[in-house]
């Protein structure tokens, strides 16, 4: 059975971060809040990793549309094509908030992801995944436990989610109550403003 533990958002503990880190660095899967929906995760440079994250979701992990959570922007050039300024302020302004935006990929893409040309990026408006990734040195694959049932309270109650996914990754973080509601998905990878799912993210300021 995972971990249970618990973190704050407003202060987030160092060593239990750290105690998550080094879950992650072994090939751990975890669960984690963001300011959506809590999402299951693992490093994305574990390839093995990511094949239990799809087998979990009863996906090919080539077919998989994972997220990346990055940090902040800086990540970006890690595993996206050199995007032109206008699209850069409409990051600038959504992020970190509840948007996953598709973007044109690099050829810098974990192997797994080598013949994807877009990949959604992430930065979640909440302290405890951003400093995971922070302290990892690298984002973290991401997609939603939400779909699975639609809005059952599982989603949002973190010891709901433990006992329901608690035998199937190595930690689950309660970091209080989530949102039952996704992140707003925008395709921004043809230059143009493409909505594919409005979730929480208020689509007006982009």
């Amino acid at each position: 059975m995972a971990q249970l533990i618990k973190i704050f958002n407003e202060n987030p503990n160092e060593r239990e971060i750290d105690k998550v880190v080094r879950v992650l660095k072994k090939g751990g899967l975890i669960i984690y809040p963001t300011d959506t929906v809590y999402g299951i995760g693992c490093d994305i440079t574990n390839t093995k990793a990511m094949e239990k994250v799809a087998k979990i979701k009863n996906v090919k992990l080539d077919k998989a549309n994972f997220s990346f959570i990055c940090y902040d922007l800086s990540n970006l050039s890690d595993y996206v094509k050199q995007i032109d300024t206008p699209t850069y302020k409409i990051l600038k302004r959504a992020l970190p908030g509840p948007f996953t935006f598709v973007l044109p990929s690099n050829n810098k893409l974990p192997k797994a992801f080598k013949n994807k040309k877009t990949i959604g990026i992430r930065i979640p408006d909440n302290n405890i995944i951003r400093e995971l990734v922070n302290k990892l040195g690298n984002p973290i694959v991401s997609t939603s436990i939400y779909d699975e049932d639609d809005l059952l309270e599982y989603t949002t109650d973190p010891e709901l989610i433990y006992e329901k996914w608690g035998n199937r990754v190595d930690v689950v973080i309660d970091g209080g109550y989530g949102s039952n509601i996704p992140s707003t998905i925008v395709d921004l990878s043809e230059g143009e403003i493409v909505v594919l799912r409005e979730g929480k993210g208020d689509v007006t300021i982009l």
